[in-house]
Parts: C-alpha cells; sequence; structure tokens
C-alpha cells in the first residue's frame, strides 16, 4: 500500500505572528506542488490565526503542538479543538516528549487529548520516544508499547485511519543527534508491527509513521528511503523557510526529481 509522505515542521516557542506570515510568505514562494507529499506547519498558539490567513489559497496544511481534552470551561491558559478548528487547523500533535517531560502529560492525559481530537475531526499526530537511559537498558520496545497502548486506548481501527504515529527519540531532539537511518528503520517496523498485532495487517499497512530527531536537508533524504518511515516530523530546522523547503526536496527527490522546490 502506499502512503504519503507528511513532512511537517514544529515550531515550538518561535515566531510571533509577523514572523509566522514572514516565513509563510517566503515558503510559499517555492514551488513545491510537483511533489506528492502533504506539508505541515506547527505554529505557537499566538500565532495561528495569522498563520491560517496566509495559508488559506495554499496546500499546506496547519496544525496546533496542543491542544486540552475539554470543549470549554475554566482551564487558565489552555486551548480547546474548536479554538484551533476556527485558526483552520486540521492536526495537533499529542503527547510530544517536552509535553510529557517537561509538562508532566501522561499516556492518560495523551490519550485524552487525542480522543479530544478524533471527536473534533482534528488528526491527532501521537509522538513517542525513549530516552537515552531507556535505550541504553534496552527498554525502548517495552518504552514504546506502553505509549502506543496508553495514547490509542480506546481508539477504534476506523478513528485509527485519521491518526498519524511520530517516532522520536527523546535524546535526538534538539540535541544534534540523530538515530542511525537503520535505527530508525527497526524501531519505526516495530511500530508498524505493533499495530498489526493490536489492529490488523490493513491498519499496518495505512498508518503513516514519522522520523523526529535532529532532520536535516543532509539526512532526510536517507532516512525517508527507509520502506517503514513515512516523512519528518522537523523542529530546528523548520524554522528557516529555505531549509524547510531544502529538507522537503531532499526527502521527495527520490521520486527521481531532485530540483529543489
Amino acid at each position: 500500500m502506499s502512503r504519503r509522505p507528511l513532512i511537517a515542521g514544529n515550531w515550538k516557542m518561535h515566531k510571533t505572528p509577523q514572523e509566522a506570515q514572514d516565513f509563510i510568505e517566503r515558503f510559499l514562494s517555492f514551488s513545491c506542488d510537483g511533489f506528492d507529499c502533504d506539508v505541515l506547519v506547527i505554529p505557537p498558539f499566538t500565532s495561528l490565526d495569522r498563520a491560517g490567513k496566509c495559508l488559506l489559497e495554499s496546500s499546506v496544511f496547519l496544525g496546533a503542538q496542543d491542544m486540552h481534552p475539554a470543549a470549554s470551561g475554566a482551564y487558565t491558559g489552555a486551548i480547546s479543538a474548536n479554538m484551533l478548528k476556527s485558526c483552520q487547523c486540521s492536526f495537533v500533535l499529542a503527547g510530544h516528549s517536552e509535553r510529557r517531560h517537561v509538562f508532566g502529560d501522561t499516556n492518560v492525559v495523551v490519550n485524552e487529548k487525542l480522543q479530544a481530537a478524533l471527536s473534533n475531526d482534528l488528526r491527532p499526530i501521537l509522538c513517542v520516544g525513549e530516552t537515552l537511559e531507556e535505550r541504553e537498558a534496552d527498554r525502548t520496545e517495552s518504552v514504546l508499547e506502553e505509549q502506543l497502548a496508553g495514547g490509542l486506548k480506546d481508539v477504534s481501527e476506523l478513528d485509527l485511519a485519521h491518526v498519524v504515529i511520530a517516532y522520536e527519540p527523546v535524546w535526538a531532539i534538539g540535541t544534534g543527534k540523530t538515530a542511525t537511518t537503520e535505527q530508525a528503520q527497526d524501531t519505526i517496523a516495530f511500530i508498524r508491527a505493533w499495530i498489526e498485532t493490536r489492529y490488523s495487517e490493513t491498519a499496518s499497512e495505512a498508518m503513516r509513521i514519522l522520523y523526529g530527531g535532529s532532520v536535516n536537508p543532509a539526512n532526510a533524504k536517507s532516512l525517508q528511503a527507509q520502506p517503514d518511515i513515512d516523512g519528518a516530523l522537523i523542529g530546528g530546522a523548520s524554522l528557516d523557510p529555505d531549509s524547510f523547503a531544502q529538507i522537503i526536496a531532499e526527502a521527495m527527490s527520490l521520486q527521481g526529481d531532485d530540483d529543489p522546490c
């Protein structure tokens, strides 16, 4: 089964609304329409409305970095699914390692957010990944099993079709370290096999699984060449429109078109 690649840029706590607009205007000046992939930008909350307006006439998707599972209420500082959709968001991250390790999101909380996203026609990107200590202790697979089982609890196979998974080894996020292509492929193949065991071969073959962790123009092509990797969730390298476009061009050059965006 052919899976359409997804290249996503997570801006984290960077860019004001004006800086987001400047980025999008520059990025859209590149022509990426010839590449058979989906492109997603994920700005901070304060830039979503401006970014959504700038992307209205484009094929680039807009996503959010987090959301609260409740529809509304006394949740100071929180953002609901309807607020995200009003800004033209179609994707939302769930369980990014920084939400887990800095803000304390548990698998239960991640599942609540993921379920709320599905209920509101947002496509969640479930982020999973192990720390360096867990990898060195040979616990990568057990950690991923816990995060997958917790995050996808009570998610039907029908709803699973709207979920994307992103494997981000915590030790490779923002460190300049990248999992080798073999490490990334082997781990993502394990995730795909877990989906097949828990759901079905059809669900497993349809599931888009991204790699994230210090992705850059130099390694994007080799990562995308792996049979089970369906794109990338990019952090720092997505903050520059030229770099982000080059990553897309490198990853999609496997189609035989080496022209940059």
